[in-house]
């Protein structure tokens, strides 16, 4: 009997195992399938060949897996692929963006649904694209859902609304098109919901004012139309950020406890509410933009824990009472652009001493000595009224530009077709001619047809420029952590800005609301300058798109408050890139220049050989070819040097730190043919067409470019042949300054010479004649007469001509070891 019961409990005990066991194996199947959906994204990489219990992997900031009881039941991956370029998305697959045509979001959630116990949900920047299916409500345990920074089109599923449990539904930074659902009251326990930065159209949901366990109410950045209902039953409410919509109702009630109200860039109307100076809770107020009217409540200055309050651009009026005593915690205040009258009140008045931030220009409001300039007066009343004058002026200005560019385009054309074959000429004679046996016909021929598109090669790789982002200095304080030291990646100097300088710039790494990473740098700038001006010149700058340029996003002007102060912040925001700089993968031992001013976080993992090497220059090759020629003015001192040169997760270069002469002086004279500062009524479109139009008619008149320009666009042709130089030396040669290289190059003439100077790596992967190549247009680049350097056009011609050859040499040595 014995015998028998301690058989039965061993026989229970290994059909245990043996159940888990093959739960774990479903489960990992289930996860591997999932790596596959989502197109082996790098983030993955680790989960191959990885043969211990998924389980137990460590978490990481893209990667995160937690289970119970053998059972996945958290499941987090961040990816790289953000929607930069939504206005090429329109329902289909996008390069390097979106995941492939092949993919099937459908397929994806049918396999996600059959990880039963997943509680929490996190797939953001994956470039999954396409409708989401109504089969999301399979995951029935689900409490956290966030999909953000995808490309997901179409309705939000109704069947969402049977996941009774979840408590966080986040689908910001997608496609969503349709209507916003009303539904919300189904989910019970929802206290998190968050569709910012989509294109939902429709009314409020209504629905939304039912659920008293709400804590954030994000909807901005969307088509939202229609009324706001009386929102004060949403006894939980911490956050609520309706910011650009289209909503044009009075301003709602709202609930007592409230933190954070953000309702800027709508169409808000009539009075602020009197029950808004019972918002004790309140830090956080931002109403600008709207058409507001009124005195706004005095007692919105005082409440106890507001430490910010917008109400800028609206039409305000009336005095603002001198015994308005300010919060002891407020330290921003924004009332410019309105009708204010009489005199600031003491609590507000910066010149008294006060250490908090005000901004009240574009009012009649006297200041200090109770005068207030009349500029102010005629903004304040006038401002909301049609000026015919005005009007007419853009009028003409239009049409002027319409013509110029008409007249522009004729004589382009006929510039264009006289002087393209003498250009076509020059090309011919800077090439190295093919000797007998180097390569095969068909190569040549292949080389040659390359060559003659390499303008359009570098112009089809250029990506349609989105809107220039003006960040706010919170979103800069909450990216950094306060700009906290963790996200401190190093700091340089980048010379003359506009008609101050900088002393140092300081550059960070961030993480936006929507989980994207960016690089910060931040400058001190001294002097006076036009703020307007620069932020045309930013503008300028952010349309400079190309697959092989760190994109600039966008920037934040910080001038402390103060208007006409001679010492700004400027805050300029890239995208951040990964995976180390070009000089990082050219030896094991960087020992040059420990202090980098780069984008980037982590170093290689091995030294890239010749033909790598070559395929990173052509990159920066073409991404300087666009600047000097895709672009109207060229845009020349772009700092070119391998620190600058970034390499993405798959190794593809990205040029840093270009585009300082849009920024910087370079602008000047245009101000004299347009002044900026009259175009309040213009758009940048239209400044920038007129500057461009009216820059290149006198160009043409000239004859010629002017020769200060042309040496300008010939220094980075110099600067360039340093960068080459290093590529073939190494940073530990070309550590030993230009003197020295300059000096050396002469070695290169013979076979001994490359042997001592030329980098191992690049004598052991490379062919000679590919060597060759790249050694005679590097001499062409380093001349010391600015007028025998080579345009970059011939350097990308020898450059891809070089990469052909090596490729043809790799392909016979291969087939040779084959043999």
């Amino acid at each position: 009997m014995r015998h028998n019961v301690f058989h039965l409990l061993f026989l229970s005990w290994v059909f245990l195992i043996s159940c888990t066991h093959e739960l774990q194996t479903t489960q990992l199947r289930l996860l591997l399938q999932l790596r596959q959906h989502l197109e082996y994204p790098i983030q993955l990489t680790n989960w191959e060949n990885y043969n211990a219990d998924f389980c137990s992997l460590p978490s990481t900031l893209h990667v995160t897996i937690k289970c119970e009881d053998n059972s996945v039941t958290e499941l987090k991956i961040m990816g790289d692929k953000l929607p930069r370029v939504s206005s090429l998305f329109h329902g289909f697959p996008i390069p390097n963006q979106t995941l492939s045509e092949n993919f099937s979001i459908d397929s994806l959630v049918v396999t996600l649904a059959r990880l039963t116990t997943l509680t929490v949900l996190s797939l953001v920047s994956l470039g999954i694209w396409g409708p989401l299916p109504d089969k999301i409500h399979r995951l029935h345990s689900l409490q956290v859902l966030d999909l953000s920074s995808n490309f997901i089109f179409g309705s939000v599923p109704n069947e969402i609304s049977r996941l009774k449990k979840l408590h966080t539904l986040a689908l910001d930074a997608n496609f969503f098109n349709e209507s916003i659902p009303d539904w919300f009251d189904s989910l019970s326990n929802l206290t998190i919901l968050s569709l910012k930065n989509n294109r939902l159209k429709g009314h409020f949901p209504s629905s939304i004012c039912k659920l008293t366990t709400l804590t954030d109410v994000v909807l901005s950045h969307n088509h939202l139309s229609g009324k706001l209902p009386d929102l004060s039953t949403l006894s939980s409410l911490h956050l609520l950020d309706l910011r650009e919509n289209h909503l044009d109702s009075q301003l709602p009630l709202l609930p007592k406890g409230v933190t954070t109200v953000l309702l800027s860039n709508n169409s808000f109307s009539d009075n602020i509410p009197q029950d808004f100076q019972t918002l004790h809770r309140l830090h956080h107020l931002d109403l600008s933009c709207n058409s507001l009217v009124g005195t706004p409540p005095a007692a919105l200055f005082t409440l106890p824990n507001i430490t910010y309050l917008n109400l800028a651009s609206n039409m305000l009026s009336g005095s603002l009472s001198n015994s308005i005593k300010c919060g002891n915690k407020l330290g921003f205040v924004d009332i410019s652009s309105n009708r204010f009258t009489g005199r600031l009140p003491s609590c507000l008045d910066t010149i008294s001493g006060n250490k908090r931030v005000v901004k009240f220009s574009g009012n009649c409001l006297s200041v200090g000595n109770g005068k207030h300039p009349e500029s102010d007066c005629k903004q304040g009343s006038m401002r909301k009224k049609p000026s015919w004058g005005k009007a007419l002026w853009v009028l003409i200005v239009v049409i002027c530009a319409v013509i110029c560019l008409v007249s522009f385009a004729i004589v382009f054309l006929i510039f264009r077709k006289r002087y393209h074959p003498r250009k076509t000429v020059m090309l011919q004679h800077t090439v190295p001619k093919v000797t007998g046996g180097s390569a095969p016909t068909k190569n040549s021929s292949e080389v040659t047809a390359n060559a003659r598109n390499v303008s359009e090669a570098s112009e089809l790789g250029t990506q349609v420029a989105s809107s220039c982002r003006v960040f706010s200095m919170e979103d800069l304080v909450e990216a950094t952590g306060n700009f906290d030291q963790s996200a401190f990646l190093g700091e340089g100097s980048i010379g003359k800005v506009l008609s101050g300088y900088s002393k140092l710039c300081s550059l960070y790494k961030g993480r936006l609301q929507n989980g994207g990473y960016v690089a910060i740098r931040s400058l001190s700038l001294f002097k006076r300058y036009s703020i307007r001006n620069l932020k045309v010149r930013l503008d300028l700058l952010s349309k400079l798109r190309h697959p092989h340029l760190v994109s600039f996003l966008g920037y934040c002007i910080h001038d402390g408050g103060v208007e006409d102060s001679t010492s700004s912040k400027i805050f300029l925001v890239y995208e951040c890139i990964s995976n180390g700089n070009f000089r990082a993968f050219l030896s094991e031992h960087d020992g040059c220049n420990s202090s980098r001013m780069v984008f980037a976080a982590d170093g290689p993992e091995r030294v890239l050989k010749w033909s790598d090497r070559l395929g990173v220059l052509i990159g920066v090759a073409k991404a300087v070819h666009f600047l000097h020629t895709g672009v109207i003015p060229a845009s020349s001192s772009n700092r070119l040097k391998t620190n600058n040169i970034l390499l993405d997760d798959y190794r593809i270069a990205k040029l840093s730190d270009y585009g300082m002469s849009v920024i910087t002086g370079e602008l000047e004279q245009l101000e004299v043919a347009f002044d900026i500062n009259c175009c309040d009524d213009l758009d940048i479109e239209s400044v920038y067409l007129s500057i461009l139009i009216r820059r290149r008619m006198v160009s043409l008149k000239c004859g010629v470019v002017p020769g200060r320009h042309l040496k300008k666009l010939g220094d980075d042709v110099y600067d360039f042949g340093f960068i080459l130089l290093e590529a073939l030396v190494g940073p530990i040669v070309s550590g030993k300054g230009e003197a020295f290289l300059l000096n050396e190059m002469k070695s290169f003439g013979s076979e001994d010479g490359r042997q001592r100077i030329v980098d191992p790596v690049v004598l052991t992967t490379c062919c000679q004649e590919s060597l060759s190549i790249v050694i005679s247009i590097t001499n062409k680049c380093i001349s010391a007469e600015a007028t025998k350097r080579p345009s970059f056009e011939d350097v990308l011609w020898n450059l891809q001509y070089a990469a052909q050859v090596q490729t043809t040499a790799d392909v016979e040595q291969k087939a040779e070891g084959a043999s």
